[in-house]
Protein backbone atom coordinates (compact mmCIF):
# COMPACT_ATOMS: atom_id res chain seq x y z
CA UNK A 1 0.00 0.00 0.00
CA UNK A 2 2.78 2.15 0.80
CA UNK A 3 3.94 1.78 -2.57
CA UNK A 4 0.41 2.13 -4.33
CA UNK A 5 -0.27 5.80 -2.40
CA UNK A 6 3.67 7.01 -2.96
CA UNK A 7 2.86 6.15 -6.88
CA UNK A 8 -0.62 8.02 -6.58
CA UNK A 9 1.38 11.11 -4.91
CA UNK A 10 3.67 10.82 -7.42
CA UNK A 11 1.00 11.00 -10.05
CA UNK A 12 -0.48 14.48 -8.50
CA UNK A 13 3.13 16.23 -8.05
CA UNK A 14 5.80 14.60 -10.20
CA UNK A 15 8.05 14.16 -6.68
CA UNK A 16 7.89 11.67 -3.81
CA UNK A 17 6.42 12.09 -1.03
CA UNK A 18 8.53 14.45 1.35
CA UNK A 19 7.46 15.52 5.21
CA UNK A 20 7.69 19.16 3.97
CA UNK A 21 5.11 18.24 1.15
CA UNK A 22 2.42 16.03 3.77
CA UNK A 23 0.33 19.02 3.57
CA UNK A 24 -0.90 18.27 0.42
CA UNK A 25 -2.17 15.31 1.51
CA UNK A 26 -4.67 17.42 3.54
CA UNK A 27 -5.25 20.43 0.97
CA UNK A 28 -6.04 17.92 -2.15
CA UNK A 29 -9.14 16.27 -1.23
CA UNK A 30 -8.74 13.32 -4.02
CA UNK A 31 -5.46 12.58 -3.07
CA UNK A 32 -6.67 12.38 0.82
CA UNK A 33 -9.51 10.03 -0.06
CA UNK A 34 -6.31 7.95 -2.01
CA UNK A 35 -4.09 7.57 1.33
CA UNK A 36 -8.01 6.69 2.99
CA UNK A 37 -8.53 4.39 0.24
CA UNK A 38 -5.27 2.36 -0.22
CA UNK A 39 -4.42 2.56 3.71
CA UNK A 40 -8.13 0.72 4.18
CA UNK A 41 -7.50 -1.65 1.09
CA UNK A 42 -3.94 -2.61 2.37
CA UNK A 43 -5.40 -3.26 5.97
CA UNK A 44 -4.35 -2.14 9.09
CA UNK A 45 -5.30 -2.55 13.05
CA UNK A 46 -8.95 -2.65 13.97
CA UNK A 47 -9.57 0.62 15.96
CA UNK A 48 -7.28 2.20 13.25
CA UNK A 49 -9.48 0.60 10.29
CA UNK A 50 -12.69 1.84 11.80
CA UNK A 51 -11.76 5.47 12.39
CA UNK A 52 -10.04 5.70 8.90
CA UNK A 53 -13.21 3.88 7.32
CA UNK A 54 -15.66 6.94 8.98
CA UNK A 55 -13.15 9.44 7.67
CA UNK A 56 -13.46 7.74 4.34
CA UNK A 57 -17.09 7.72 4.35
CA UNK A 58 -17.62 11.10 5.33
CA UNK A 59 -15.14 12.15 2.73
CA UNK A 60 -17.35 10.00 0.04
CA UNK A 61 -20.39 11.62 0.89
CA UNK A 62 -18.94 14.65 0.95
CA UNK A 63 -17.82 14.82 -2.77
CA UNK A 64 -19.92 11.93 -4.08
CA UNK A 65 -17.02 9.59 -4.35
CA UNK A 66 -18.65 6.04 -4.99
CA UNK A 67 -15.21 3.56 -5.05
CA UNK A 68 -15.84 0.84 -3.19
CA UNK A 69 -12.33 -0.80 -1.48
CA UNK A 70 -13.07 -3.95 -3.36
CA UNK A 71 -12.19 -2.18 -7.02
CA UNK A 72 -8.93 -2.93 -8.41
CA UNK A 73 -7.04 0.13 -9.27
CA UNK A 74 -3.36 -0.15 -10.40
CA UNK A 75 -0.38 2.48 -9.54
CA UNK A 76 -0.22 5.88 -10.48
CA UNK A 77 -4.37 6.22 -10.10
CA UNK A 78 -5.32 10.21 -10.60
CA UNK A 79 -8.54 12.15 -10.08
CA UNK A 80 -9.05 15.54 -11.61
CA UNK A 81 -11.82 17.44 -9.78
CA UNK A 82 -12.51 14.38 -8.01
CA UNK A 83 -16.26 15.02 -7.53
CA UNK A 84 -19.48 12.85 -8.41
CA UNK A 85 -17.30 9.85 -9.52
CA UNK A 86 -19.03 6.27 -9.31
CA UNK A 87 -16.76 2.81 -10.37
CA UNK A 88 -18.32 -0.57 -9.74
CA UNK A 89 -16.59 -3.19 -7.60
CA UNK A 90 -16.08 -5.60 -10.22
CA UNK A 91 -14.30 -3.36 -12.45
CA UNK A 92 -10.82 -3.41 -12.93
CA UNK A 93 -8.60 -0.24 -13.27
CA UNK A 94 -4.68 -0.52 -14.69
CA UNK A 95 -1.57 1.79 -14.38
CA UNK A 96 -1.40 5.75 -14.69
CA UNK A 97 -5.44 5.88 -15.35
CA UNK A 98 -6.84 9.85 -15.49
CA UNK A 99 -10.12 10.16 -14.73
CA UNK A 100 -12.62 13.58 -13.95
CA UNK A 101 -15.55 14.47 -12.48
CA UNK A 102 -18.90 12.65 -13.51
CA UNK A 103 -18.04 9.98 -14.61
CA UNK A 104 -19.40 6.46 -14.03
CA UNK A 105 -17.95 3.24 -14.57
CA UNK A 106 -20.61 0.51 -14.40
CA UNK A 107 -21.84 -2.89 -15.05
CA UNK A 108 -24.90 -4.03 -17.58
CA UNK A 109 -26.97 -6.86 -15.98
CA UNK A 110 -28.32 -8.40 -19.16
CA UNK A 111 -27.19 -9.53 -22.30
CA UNK A 112 -23.97 -10.44 -23.98
CA UNK A 113 -22.20 -7.21 -22.01
CA UNK A 114 -23.53 -8.58 -18.39
CA UNK A 115 -20.24 -7.46 -16.24
CA UNK A 116 -18.15 -4.59 -15.59
CA UNK A 117 -15.15 -3.12 -17.48
CA UNK A 118 -11.51 -4.13 -17.28
CA UNK A 119 -9.66 -0.89 -18.45
CA UNK A 120 -6.16 -0.96 -19.41
CA UNK A 121 -2.93 1.32 -18.62
CA UNK A 122 -2.34 5.00 -19.43
CA UNK A 123 -5.94 6.02 -19.85
CA UNK A 124 -7.49 9.40 -19.96
CA UNK A 125 -11.15 9.66 -18.72
CA UNK A 126 -12.90 12.83 -19.50
CA UNK A 127 -15.48 14.51 -17.48
CA UNK A 128 -18.94 12.98 -17.44
CA UNK A 129 -17.99 10.19 -19.79
CA UNK A 130 -19.88 6.60 -18.97
CA UNK A 131 -17.98 3.35 -19.49
CA UNK A 132 -20.41 -0.05 -18.98
CA UNK A 133 -20.66 -3.59 -19.50
CA UNK A 134 -18.06 -6.61 -19.78
CA UNK A 135 -16.09 -4.63 -22.17
CA UNK A 136 -12.06 -4.65 -22.40
CA UNK A 137 -10.05 -0.87 -22.83
CA UNK A 138 -6.47 -1.04 -23.98
CA UNK A 139 -3.57 0.70 -22.90
CA UNK A 140 -2.94 4.20 -24.10
CA UNK A 141 -6.56 5.29 -24.64
CA UNK A 142 -7.98 8.44 -24.35
CA UNK A 143 -12.30 8.79 -23.71
CA UNK A 144 -13.26 12.62 -24.62
CA UNK A 145 -15.54 14.19 -22.04
CA UNK A 146 -19.41 13.09 -22.37
CA UNK A 147 -18.42 9.67 -24.47
CA UNK A 148 -20.55 7.14 -23.84
CA UNK A 149 -18.37 3.82 -24.16
CA UNK A 150 -20.26 0.46 -24.04
CA UNK A 151 -18.15 -1.86 -26.75
CA UNK A 152 -14.56 -2.69 -26.62
CA UNK A 153 -12.02 -0.16 -27.65
CA UNK A 154 -8.44 -1.12 -28.66
CA UNK A 155 -4.92 0.12 -27.32
CA UNK A 156 -4.07 3.59 -28.98
CA UNK A 157 -7.04 4.99 -29.60
CA UNK A 158 -9.10 8.00 -29.05
CA UNK A 159 -13.11 7.79 -28.37
CA UNK A 160 -15.21 10.37 -28.79
CA UNK A 161 -19.02 10.67 -28.73
CA UNK A 162 -22.14 8.83 -27.88
CA UNK A 163 -22.38 5.99 -29.20
CA UNK A 164 -18.95 6.29 -29.15
CA UNK A 165 -17.32 6.65 -32.37
CA UNK A 166 -13.40 4.29 -32.41
CA UNK A 167 -10.65 6.61 -33.86
CA UNK A 168 -7.09 5.00 -33.98
CA UNK A 169 -3.81 7.09 -32.82
CA UNK A 170 -0.54 6.31 -31.99
CA UNK A 171 0.59 8.36 -28.56
CA UNK A 172 -3.39 8.43 -27.88
CA UNK A 173 -2.73 10.15 -24.34
CA UNK A 174 0.43 11.94 -25.25
CA UNK A 175 0.43 15.23 -23.05
CA UNK A 176 -2.70 14.01 -21.54
CA UNK A 177 -0.99 12.02 -18.39
CA UNK A 178 1.77 13.17 -17.05
CA UNK A 179 4.24 11.75 -14.53
CA UNK A 180 3.67 8.17 -15.98
CA UNK A 181 4.49 5.71 -12.94
CA UNK A 182 6.66 3.32 -14.79
CA UNK A 183 4.36 0.04 -14.28
CA UNK A 184 6.42 -2.14 -16.15
CA UNK A 185 8.24 -3.05 -12.96
CA UNK A 186 5.15 -3.77 -11.24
Amino acid sequence: MKYQFADDYYRYYGCKIKWSSILNLFKDQSLWFLYLFRTLQAGCPSIIRQILYLLLFFHSKKYGLEIPLRVQIGKGFYMGHAYNITINSEAKLGNNINIHKGVTIGQENRGKRKGAPTIGDCVWIGVNTTIVGNIKIGDDVLIAPNSYVNTDVPSHSIVIGNPCKIIPRENATENYINWIVDYNNI
